[in-house]
């Protein structure tokens, strides 16, 4: 079988399959479907520093080939998740969160991975949110990593407003690497000129990965209620629709900045996520499918085994980057 395990700057994961925020919830409401320890990692729900009780209904709508949301970070804060949450993550993850020094026989570590490796989505409505939020998560043993969300549509404050300037991104990644150690992953907004500027912005101020992208701003009207359907009339694209644009920007990203990438984007089978990594992604996030098949990010891994195995490929990063 390939070898199909991944660094993410001081992170080592498993394998390259993970789950897109705000498509998996806390990843336990799931542990009665999925064999949550099999999945390379798990990105919990967005969380801000204080509770947000998200957009008014509706929130989400269907569109051909996707689907349209702007739930709007609904969540109880970092506060409710470190005292509430996190004990149940790390009850069900006995083992220390895993390290580049805990999963490789050169580093003395161990083989093996017997547990969840979780990761928190964190956002905000300026640096300084962003930070504190930060700060809480960073005190929690079993959570080695933070996807900053510089990028959500569906806020009216912060979120998007961060990631679609230089000045904007590389402020909160600035503010956030002075509160926070661990391995740093940022978020990019799909909806901006040039994408490749925004990761090179924050790859300057300390950043140890980029994701993307996030949702495209989109809209859908129901013309016998002459209304839109979303309550605040406009919210996040996503699914296989996206993924065309999704791909070009992974491979222009991945081109101006030596951050590993994650890319996402309509990813519904392992066939799409073999496409991002031969565009220079090390990684993928499953968003939207999950809604569709809670298992899915367990088939895109066996599908990549078997796609690797079926080509004489030893290992996964032989195919990372080759289009160039």
């Amino acid at each position: 079988m390939a070898k199909i395990d991944i660094n993410i700057g001081a992170l080592h994961l498993k394998n390259p399959v993970m789950t897109a925020s705000g498509t998996f919830g806390y990843g336990l409401e799931f542990q009665d479907l999925v064999p949550l320890e099999e999945i390379g990692a798990i990105i919990v729900k967005g969380t801000t520093l204080n509770a947000r009780q998200g957009n008014d209904y509706p929130r989400m709508a269907e569109t051909p080939h996707g689907m349209l949301n702007c739930v709007g970070l609904q969540n109880k804060g970092a506060h409710y998740f470190a005292e509430q949450i996190y004990p149940k993550l790390a009850a069900f993850a006995p083992l220390p969160s895993p390290t580049v020094a805990d999963m490789q026989p050169e580093y003395g570590g161990a083989q093996t991975q017997h547990s969840p490796c979780w990761i928190v989505n964190v956002s905000g409505s300026s640096p300084e949110d962003y930070a504190e939020c930060a700060a809480v998560i960073e005190q929690l043993d079993h959570i080695p990593a933070i996807e900053l969300n510089i990028s959500c549509p569906n806020v009216r404050d912060g979120g998007m407003a961060f990631g679609v300037s230089c000045q904007g991104a590389a402020s909160v990644v600035r503010a956030v690497r002075k509160a926070y150690s661990k391995t740093l992953i940022v978020k990019l907004s799909p909806n901006v000129t040039d994408i490749s500027e925004i990761a090179r912005a924050v790859e300057a101020e300390g950043a140890d990965a980029v994701s993307l992208i996030n949702t495209l701003m989109g809209m859908s009207i129901d013309i016998e209620r002459r209304q839109p359907r979303l309550s605040i009339k406009t919210g996040g694209l996503s699914g296989p629709c996206i993924k065309p644009v999704a791909l070009r920007m992974v491979w222009q990203v991945a081109r101006a900045v030596k951050l590993p990438v994650i890319g996402m984007g309509g990813i519904m089978t392992a066939a799409d996520a073999i496409e991002f990594f031969m565009v220079g992604a090390s990684a993928v996030e499953i968003g939207t499918a999950n809604f569709i098949d809670p298992t899915v990010t367990i088939k895109v891994r066996d599908g990549i085994n078997r796609w690797l195995d079926e080509h004489g490929i030893a290992d996964v990063h032989e195919i990372i980057g080759t289009i160039q």
